[in-house]
């Protein structure tokens, strides 16, 4: 495929599952993402659409698993939004290294990595073997803004 193309198939197969990647505005003392060699390290991102938190909480609480699981592929689809400001297409990825899901969650809550599972598969489903990662699924008393999940990538491309 023509560069560009196949960060249309990535976008298409996103909006299939009901996902649109956001016009990134950054309004942060800090870069959305930063590039080092062939790296990019997006900064933690939320469930926010049209910049507003689609849910604030705590999984375990008030913030339901499939909440939760909405929420975690929300701030997904928002890193992939830098990715691709940073580099015009999201056809310039040619491996997923790293992805970081920090859940807002009870004490007594476990289930992180179940919460983070749902953006694994997500990236398996659309990048094929370009989306085999690595990860952490970490728990958090809370996250800034009261969102209840926070992503961030690590992209090669």
């Amino acid at each position: 495929m023509i560069s560009g193309g196949q960060s249309m198939h990535y976008e298409e197969k996103l909006a299939e599952r009901g996902l649109k990647l956001p016009s990134q505005i950054n309004k942060r003392i800090f870069e959305s993402g930063m590039r080092t060699g062939n790296l990019i390290f997006t900064s933690g991102n939320a469930a926010k659409v049209d910049g507003v938190l689609k849910y604030k909480g705590i999984v375990g609480d008030n913030v339901s698993m499939e909440e939760a699981h909405d929420a975690a592929k929300i701030a997904f689809v928002n890193c992939l939004a830098t990715v691709r400001e940073m580099t015009g297409s999201l056809s310039s990825i040619k491996k997923f290294v790293n992805v970081k899901g920090y859940v807002a969650s009870t004490p007594g809550f476990s289930e992180q990595p179940e919460v983070m599972n749902e953006v694994s598969k997500l990236i398996n489903e659309v990048f094929g073997d370009v989306g085999k990662h690595s990860r952490v699924a970490i728990g958090a008393a809370s996250l800034p803004g009261g969102t209840p999940v926070e992503v961030e990538i690590i992209v090669e491309v």
